[in-house]
């Protein structure tokens, strides 16, 4: 090969590795502002009213505020249809902005009607800018840039899940809730300068005339489609029945608060943004078939881990070693499944169909999540741990169908 060929090509691959990097970037910047305000909401806000005297029933009818993440799918064709996709993200944050505010002027003791209404707000806003983000980053990357851009996405948004939660948890204690809201709010109007600042995507949404939802009703109807639904319904299902599992297992061996704190959570969140970063890289260089298969098998085995510790009565060690094997293997699992998702969407409808997609998906976690506890209960943490790795499998036996949506060409 001639010298001036050589090295065009590598002017080219070097060129195509700094616009990566830039996509990146975004990727990272727009999925700490999505796992930012989640965080706020699950792990935040019950310990603001709970030390404000708030009674557990009115704490548990927190969860209810999660909604608008179930039902974002409703109202997703706004954003495909109506302007672009990252104005959609700033006008969502600068709105999450003041309504954190404006949510320490009002007295946490006695929650008001006011107090859930804007509470509401917040997590629309939230669930809306979750649509724009996802469908903003699919239109933003090219075929097999999805493994590692999924990666760097879980792991920002884990990343932002902490600080949202107990970082700001702990800033409370020295600063004062009122403060720690408003340095919320700052964060946020910081955000939506910086996506006001993102580059626009080669793909916007759709914005022909017609109904809404004609475009996902076609995209319903592709071949395989029912199949595919459910390998999306199934393919975390053995992940989804154990996490809840998780924490009581560890407290019912005696470990303590401390230590759970400690390595389930610190160290396991760090184990699985490692795992998803590898995740992501080893879907971009597998493609994201072999991805699927491959790190979902992995994923699927790391629930037998717990199942042993369970069987032989393990001690700390042992319990420490499955909980970082789980967390480690459900990154790499994520990152492709992940990549999945996003690559079957059509870019011009990536708002409603990522937001289908990713109900289907909440729907299996909210539902064995509810059963976890009844089958633990009655088989005992062994066999329920054993059976949730069988739970996994199903998935496998659909994944024929999955490479039929999957067009691709692998890195090497």
């Amino acid at each position: 090969m001639p010298t001036s060929v050589r090295y065009k090509e590598t002017l080219a691959r070097a060129a195509a590795w700094m616009e990566l990097r830039r996509k990146l970037f975004w990727v990272s910047v727009l999925y700490f502002a999505e796992g930012f305000p989640f965080g706020i909401a699950v792990d935040n806000l019950p310990v603001y009213f709970r030390v404000h005297g708030v009674s557990l029933v009115d704490i548990g009818l927190l969860s209810l505020l999660g909604l608008p993440w179930t039902l974002k799918v409703l109202w997703s064709p706004l954003v495909d249809r109506f302007g672009e996709r990252r104005h959609w993200i700033t006008a969502a944050l600068l709105s999450m902005a003041m309504l954190l505010a404006v949510l320490p002027l009002l007295d946490p003791s006695r929650p008001t009607f006011w107090l859930w209404a804007l509470l509401l707000a917040l997590t629309t806003a939230s669930a809306t800018q979750d649509v724009a983000i996802d469908a903003y980053t699919i239109g933003l990357l090219a075929p097999g840039e999805e493994g590692v851009a999924n990666g760097v996405r879980v792991s920002a948004y884990r990343v932002a899940l902490i600080l949202g939660g107990g970082g700001l948890v702990i800033l409370a204690g020295t600063l004062g809730w009122r403060v720690v809201f408003w340095l919320a709010a700052a964060t946020c109007v910081a955000l939506a300068a910086a996506a006001w600042r993102s580059p626009r995507p080669t793909f916007q949404g759709e914005s022909s005339e017609g109904s809404w939802f004609a475009p996902l009703l076609a995209w319903l109807q592709r071949p395989g489609a029912p199949l595919i639904f459910l390998f999306v319904l199934t393919y975390k299902l053995g992940d989804s029945s154990m996490g809840p599992m998780v924490k009581p297992f560890w407290v019912d061996r005696g470990l303590t608060v401390e230590e759970i704190g400690l390595v389930s959570t610190t160290f396991g969140v760090l184990a699985s943004i490692a795992g998803a970063l590898a995740g992501g890289m080893l879907t971009t260089r597998w493609g994201i078939f072999r991805g699927l298969w491959a790190l979902g098998l992995l994923q699927a085995c790391s629930n037998l881990g717990y199942a042993a510790v369970a069987y032989l009565d393990a001690g700390r060690l042992g319990i420490y070693g499955a909980s970082l094997l789980e967390s480690f293997t459900g990154g790499l699992g994520t990152a492709a499944f992940l990549a999945f998702l996003m690559h079957i969407c059509d870019k011009r409808q990536a708002a409603t169909e990522y937001a289908l997609l990713s109900a289907i998906f909440g729907f299996t976690r909210s539902l064995a999540g509810g059963v976890s506890g009844w089958g633990a209960a009655r088989l005992g943490y062994g066999n329920y741990f054993t059976l949730t790795f069988l739970l996994a499998l199903p998935a496998f036996s659909l994944l024929p169908w999955a490479k039929a949506w999957i067009h691709e060409e692998v890195s090497h």
